[in-house]
This record gives structure tokens, sequence and C-alpha cells, in this order.
């Protein structure tokens, strides 16, 4: 497997704050990630700088081969903590808009999804829910054919069961040449498809383990390990 994702001594401060103090991790392809840490940790920084919404103040970033730009945004999926679409939108408009925008966008995935999910395309954004909106988003995310993609907390605001759905559309639309980065508080509901796990605390890396290296090592689940280390 080679890497997707490389990071080296990455750093990014908000005035005073470091948000990140020389982070280095690499991500390679075939994996699912699970980036973790309490509020305030780094963690949606990273993925933005990741994504080309920030721009760190020091260190490097780079996405397969490519520096963070042009390049790099067509090989990168993105999904922000909260869903950004124009109100007046209607979901078929927010599918078009993706397919006129992205190259590897499947249209036929997408509205397969949607079905799946019993959404209207004819919906306008404004009439659904909080949860119903984050769901759409991340249908047209996972609708591309991405090298990376970058999910900040994609569950966040759905229910239990529809969470179960989410789970399976992300091992269902990913493939070995792919690599994927999930920010998440739900650790046991997302634990179950995660290959490798990041701890980010106060802007340091305090973990980067498999799932498997952690169970048999510490004897115990992601979701447990983590209350331990952060106290939670």
């Amino acid at each position: 497997m080679k890497n997707i994702l490389e990071c080296h001594n990455l750093t990014k401060k908000y005035g005073q704050k470091t948000a990140l103090d020389n982070i280095s991790l690499s991500i390679e392809t075939g994996k699912i990630t699970g980036l973790l840490g309490p509020n305030g940790s780094g963690k949606t920084t990273l993925i933005k700088i990741a994504s080309g919404i920030l721009s760190a103040d020091g260190g490097e970033i780079l996405a397969g081969e490519n520096k963070i730009g042009t390049e790099s945004k067509k090989i990168i999926s993105y999904l922000p903590e909260r869903p950004y679409f124009t109100p007046a939108m209607k979901v078929s408009e927010t599918i078009k808009f993706f397919k006129d925008f992205y190259q590897d966008f499947s249209e036929d995935t997408a509205e397969e999804m949607l079905k799946k999910l019993d959404i209207s395309p004819d919906a306008k954004i404004r009439t659904l829910s909080k949860g119903t909106r984050e769901k759409v988003q991340l249908v047209l995310v996972m609708s591309r054919k991405a090298k990376l993609y970058l999910l900040d907390e994609p569950m966040g605001g759905v229910d239990p069961a529809a969470r179960d759905f989410i789970l399976k559309t992300i091992l269902k639309n990913y493939n070995e040449n792919a690599g994927i980065i999930i920010s998440t508080h739900l650790i046991s509901d997302v634990e179950k498809v995660l290959d490798d796990v990041i701890f980010i605390k106060n802007g340091h890396m305090v973990l980067h383990k498999s799932v498997d290296e952690i169970r048999s090592e510490k004897g115990k689940s992601v979701d447990a390990l983590f209350r331990e280390v952060f106290a939670c």
C-alpha cells in the first residue's frame, strides 16, 4: 500500500493558540482511519488544511504526490462538519452542481442512494431536517470516485438507524486505491469500520495504531482506550 496523505511537521496557529503542533503522520490507501479527539483538539483544522480550506503556518502536507492545491482537490472529496448548500436549492440542483464541478462524480450512484434514503430530488434543502441535509451532502461526497475522502463528523446529526446506512455507504463507495479519514465523536458506532485510529490532543498526535493492534496489545476497544486516554 502507498500513502495517500502525508503530513510533515504540520503547524497551524490561531493567534496565540496552537491548533496543530508539528504533526507528522501518513494515511495509507485502502484503509479507513478514525481521527479522534475531544473538541478543540485540532481534528477539523487538520481536515480543513488537507482539503485546502485552510493553509498551514508551517510544515508540509501532500495528497498523493501533490501539494495541497488545484491538483489535490481533484482527488479529494471533502464532507464539512456543517452542510453548506443554499436553502433555496433543490436536491436535484445539488446533484447538477456536483456533476458540473467534479469529473469523477457519478450521478447514477447519487440518485440510487437518495432513493434508498427516500429523499426526493425535487425537495428543497430548506424543507429538509438537519439530519436529512447531512445525508444529502454525504451522498454527494461519496458519489465521487475520489482517492481520499475527508469526512468531518459525518454522523453527528442523524439518528442511529441512519448511521448504519451511512457506514454501509462509506464502505460500499470506496476502493483499495482510496483512503478515508473520519473525524467523529461517535466512536462506538464507527469503530466497527475503522482500520486505523489517530488520537489528537491539544494539537499533538498522541497515538496512531491499527484497531487490531489496540485490541491485541491493550485488550480493549478503541472506545474504551479513548475514554482512558482522554479521561472522559
